[in-house]
């Protein structure tokens, strides 16, 4: 059975396609078009899903949207009635859209797949997920369990905010539901906003900035916003929120409240802008723990599944995890809604047609994340010399030992291999590498590398056999989605001076072997890079440490502030040309800097809207 699974028409639209229940493809259209977290219908990622698993559109047994407009715009429409007449406005105007478009969202996803194909049934074979049945699907049926808690949690769906769920065998059960407008994720996002972060983009930035600040806040937030109860269940106080009517997602009462208007901009970050940060991923982490405490004592299961957009906070997944309500935690590396395109294809598979889930062997079904476009050798090297690139081809040998010996000299790499990554972070297929024990790296790679700003932390690719000799991590963590403490014994001791530095100042001090991915908390965002998955970045970072003595390497996506991550080969040598990367490794062609024409420089610090 052949299911295409499709997110679209609000952030970071994506396919993904499955066969007899095994994921084939899958994609986000952000990455083809070039336009971070294009909404638009996946025309891009639809026709690469086709056409890697040598399909047309009529061979499809069904497509399946993650989500159900009507029930949307039930949500929309009871919303501004309860709020009326505020908002009148915001309403007419989303009033016209929905009329236009979003309400017959049905006959339009006819006409948009009709684009590619004939297909007279498109009416028959399209169905419709809920949302957040597509998220607890994408959780649970690729998870390494047989049974597990599911919880998900983000802005909205329809009306869902968080669900609590349940995976066994081939079901899922829902058991509790929040509804708007209480919502963990939209209250992150309202000081995502009021920090002056585009919403729905500038989420973990804040989270990077939380360890400069302390949570001076958190208490006016618990008492003034958010009535938390012992099970995790809350209600937000809409005085001071704007996004029910559609205006701004704070308003005055909110900036009242914590001494000022929004940041705007690039306006300069200060203290104040930490500390709103820090209280509100404390708020954030206490929440979720209530959450989870509650969900382990009432289903007495040690297997906790999640995504919607707040698991990607990979600080709060830490906590959970530390805190051992579960014993084991799977993150859907996909977590946003660009994962419900996923979801909602294996929703219909084990729900709708009753297909049965293979039993768990240990490992996720995710096939390390590495679901898009690859590119074969041949193509590599044509792509490249179209671009007027220099290159050698060389062995698999000897493009390792050469990017070993350029991160061993400092050099930044771009490391362009094999399938592309689903969902939102890099994993040493579409990667800037470089080496973690140079405390200057991180400033050099933010400032000169990715045009971005400076309290941003960068995260280690560890080998998955030596992550324990490094991290306090006693799990896998091969989707970046865990964070850890970097363990005592490769920590540095601080002198009094640097314990007493504040806010971005503390940056300054190296605080580890490899300060270029510890952060001033001495925490590390840590992906375990296992050989079954990824063999090549395996390789690379086990000749590192051969080299070095060290197994980590730092890793960063390949891209600049702004942009997707590099798709294509001519993707990877733009963004290696208009910044300061010093080698690029595409398949088994190796680029130096240095030998490539002056004339094909460009400037691209404002190549791409800043996020």
């Amino acid at each position: 059975m052949l299911l295409l699974g499709i997110s679209a028409y609000y952030h970071d639209s994506a396919c993904a396609l499955i066969m007899d229940g095994e994921i084939i493809a899958a994609a986000q259209e952000e990455r083809f078009t070039r336009i971070k977290h294009d909404p638009r219908f996946p025309h891009y990622a639809l026709e690469y899903c086709l056409s890697t698993a040598g399909v047309s559109l009529a061979e499809l047994d069904h497509i399946v949207f993650y989500d159900k407009p009507f029930l949307k715009f039930e949500r929309l429409l009871e919303t501004y009635i309860a709020f009326a007449p505020k908002g009148f406005k915001s309403f007419s105007t989303s009033m016209l859209l929905w009329l236009k478009d979003k309400l017959f969202l049905k006959n339009s996803l006819q006409n948009e797949l009709s684009l590619h194909g004939d297909r007279d049934d498109l009416a028959k074979i399209l169905l419709f997920s809920e949302h957040h049945m597509s998220h607890a699907a994408s959780a649970y049926y690729p998870s390494p369990y047989d049974e597990a808690a599911i919880l998900t949690m983000d802005g909205v769906g329809e009306w869902a905010t968080t669900s609590i769920a349940i995976g066994r065998g081939r079901e899922i059960e829902i058991l509790k539901e929040l509804n708007f407008p209480h919502s963990l994720g939209l209250l992150y996002s309202a000081f995502t906003y009021y920090t002056g972060f585009k919403v729905n983009s500038g989420e973990y930035k804040l989270m990077g900035l939380a360890p400069y600040g302390v949570p001076r806040y958190a208490q006016a937030i618990m008492e003034n916003l958010v009535d938390v109860k012992e099970d995790g269940s809350f209600r937000l106080n809409m005085d001071f929120f704007g996004f029910c009517t559609g205006l701004t997602m704070t308003d005055e009462r909110f900036a009242a409240l914590f001494g000022g208007p929004a940041r705007t901009g690039e306006e300069l970050l200060t203290s104040r802008h930490m500390d709103l940060a820090a209280s509100v991923q404390s708020v954030t982490e206490e929440i979720i723990l209530r959450i989870t405490r509650s969900i382990a004592t009432e289903t007495g299961l040690k297997n906790l599944c999640l995504a919607g957009g707040v698991a990607l906070n990979c600080v709060a997944n830490g906590r959970v995890l530390r805190e051992g309500s579960f014993k084991n935690i799977w993150i859907q590396p996909a977590a946003g809604d660009a994962g419900g395109a996923l979801g909602a294809a294996l929703a219909a598979y084990h729900l709708n047609f009753g297909n049965e889930r293979k039993p768990a062997d240990g490992r996720d079904r995710m096939k390390g994340a590495y679901l898009g476009p690859s590119y074969s050798q041949p193509e590599i090297e044509e792509r490249l010399r179209a671009l007027g690139a220099l290159f050698d081809t060389v062995d698999d040998e000897q493009l390792l030992q050469r990017c070993v010996d350029d991160l061993a000299a400092g050099k930044a790499v771009g490391f362009f291999q094999e399938r592309m990554e689903y969902g939102p972070r890099a994993l040493g297929a579409r990667s800037i590498l470089a080496d973690p024990r140079r405390a200057e790296m991180r400033s050099q790679l933010n400032l000169k590398v990715k045009f971005r700003e400076s309290f941003r932390p960068f995260a280690p690719a560890v080998l998955s056999e030596d992550a324990g000799n490094w991290f306090d991590l006693p799990v896998d963590s091969p989707y970046m989605l865990l964070c850890a403490e970097v363990i005592e014994g490769k920590r540095r001791t601080m002198i009094q001076n640097e314990e007493n530095l504040f806010g971005i100042d503390k940056l300054n001090a190296v605080r580890s072997e490899i300060p270029a991915v510890t952060h001033v908390d001495y925490s590390a965002r840590v992906q375990t890079v296992h050989r079954e998955t990824n063999p090549r970045f395996h390789a690379l970072i086990s000749l590192f440490k051969e080299k070095t003595g060290c197994p980590v390497l730092v890793n960063t996506s390949f891209n600049v502030r702004g942009e997707p991550i590099v798709c294509t080969p001519e993707d990877a040598f733009r963004c290696f040309m208009g910044t300061d990367i010093e080698s690029l490794a595409i398949g088994n062609c190796y680029l130096e800097k240095s030998r490539q024409n002056p004339s094909l420089r460009r400037d691209y610090r404002h190549a791409f809207e800043l996020d």
